[in-house]
């Protein structure tokens, strides 16, 4: 191996998730209680040998041992301590790195902790004294319900093992993977939880999509939606009739904080099956690697809209069957981002804006075209970067359109794999754009679209001097 390989924490999980003992887990292995003891402790690297038997006998890949998550809370670490209330404190790499792998359930409540801190500063910024009227209410709590869910699919590769082979099974066993799904899944409902479907006009101001009658038995569809957006609503429904006690199990794992979160994982949880069901995996994954991650012509073949089909490349992540590990998200025009999911070590912001060089901010500017960008970030990783805009219309003149922007990636050690990187010089260093997580946290210093300075560096202001940013950066604070 490259470098030695620290995960203590994880293989005691593993140990524990299997019931077992350290004395028969270490025999299991091939080697003593006491040099397990040191494993789980981050006292002892993995072997290769220790490795291999983990492997052969826990069906453990050495991409589900790396340090995937460790990155992510290393990202997440940074930023967080980028924060003006830790000025004095300059904890190195290593130390940050040792924190992450030996303290995992630690350092995910400092990351808690930090982020109750900046929703309550946020707070006294927009509400002014508010805050202190409301203090005793109970309301206020670390994450927002949102956000809870966004970390809990973040730390989960965006992929959820169960749910997904699930959905595969069901389409498998009922003959309903190939050819329009749309029918097929109606069929189904009908005559499995003898469910009527309902297909209704709505007025323009009307923002309902779908609505189930459970005392009745009718699910309603809006439908002025396409039929990608009909069919997943139907497989929405099937998830939720069939599969809701594996669905709760999943919630009570999640140990939210508040009803508003459990509510929104579920329907997150029934989003996924959804989305597993309209896309098998193994189908959808020799599909993507025939077509080289076309997503248009992906589209196609699935019948889906270039959003789903984005958001099911970033899951494709199964023990033994990985696709490449994408990224995906979709912002509106103010860049807000309101999806994201990730099974790479992209870096998103906690808080505030992205990028301004990222290309997914120019993709309202050419509609409809897609744009490739090969950018590297802060830490050195360089990505594909594939970004488009997309537009979803109402029922008539009058209803709203509603436009987004979104954007996949992957790092660029997979780029021949997607239809994206013909053409490019791959190794070019002229031909990449360094972008940054965010303006606050980006040491980035001659960068021309710069909105503020990092937070932790000192700035130099010359009266006689004006470039295109107003300030030069110093030493940190």
């Amino acid at each position: 191996m490259a470098e030695k390989l620290f995960v203590g924490p994880k293989v005691r999980t593993l140990r524990e998730s299997f019931g077992l003992t350290q004395m028969s887990f270490a025999e299991r292995i091939g080697i003593s209680t006491s040099y397990l003891n040191q494993i789980e402790n981050n006292q002892r690297p993995l072997t290769t040998t220790v490795l291999l038997a983990l492997t052969q006998n826990f069906n453990l890949s050495l991409a589900e041992l790396a340090s995937a998550d460790t990155n992510r809370v290393l990202a997440d670490l940074k930023e967080a301590l980028a924060d003006p209330l830790f000025r004095d404190t300059n904890p190195g790499l290593q130390e940050l790195k040792m924190a992450a792998s030996n303290s995992p359930w630690l350092t995910q409540a400092f990351l808690n902790l930090h982020t109750a801190h900046r929703r309550v500063n946020e707070r006294l910024m927009v509400l002014d004294d508010a805050l202190s009227s409301q203090k005793n209410t109970g309301e206020d709590r670390s994450l927002l319900p949102y956000e809870e869910v966004r970390d809990y699919f973040h730390y989960h590769d965006n992929y959820i093992d169960q749910l997904d082979r699930a959905a595969e099974d069901l389409g498998i066993r009922n003959n309903m993977l190939e050819g329009n799904r749309l029918p097929h899944f109606q069929t189904y409902l009908e005559q499995r939880h003898n469910v009527r479907v309902r297909y209704q006009d709505h007025a323009a101001n009307d923002q309902t999509m779908r609505q189930f009658d459970s005392e009745n038995r009718v699910l309603s569809l809006n439908s002025a939606q396409d039929d990608p957006s009909l069919t997943f609503l139907l497989a929405h429904q099937i998830a939720l009739l069939e599969y809701s006690d594996l669905i709760e199990e999943h919630v009570a794992q999640g140990n939210f904080q508040s009803s508003a979160a459990e509510a929104i994982c579920r329907i997150g949880l029934a989003n996924y099956f959804a989305g597993a069901l309209c896309f098998p995996y193994r189908r959808f994954l020799e599909v993507s690697q025939e077509m080289r991650h076309d997503l248009r012509r992906m589209s196609h073949y699935f019948g889906a809209s270039l959003e789903q089909i984005g958001h099911r490349l970033s899951s494709m992540q199964r023990s033994g069957a990985r696709g490449i590990p994408f990224y995906f998200l979709r912002v509106d025009r103010a860049g807000n981002v309101n999806k994201r999911h990730s099974a790479t070590r992209f870096q998103f912001a906690r808080f505030g804006g992205h990028c301004p060089l990222w290309n997914v901010h120019e993709a309202f500017e050419e509609p409809g075209r897609f744009l490739v960008q090969i950018a590297e970030m802060p830490d050195g990783v360089r990505y594909l970067c594939i970004a488009t805009s997309i537009a979803k219309f109402g029922a008539g003149y009058h209803a709203p359109v509603r436009r987004y922007a979104i954007g996949i990636g992957c790092e660029l050690s997979f780029a021949e794999d997607l239809v994206y990187s013909d053409g490019l010089n791959l190794k070019s260093a002229s031909s990449v754009e360094k972008i940054g997580v965010s303006c606050r946290i980006c040491e980035r210093e001659n960068c021309h679209q710069r909105a503020m300075p990092p937070i932790d560096r000192t700035l130099i202001v010359d009266p006689d001097v004006r470039e295109f940013v107003p300030f030069k950066l110093g030493g940190n604070h």
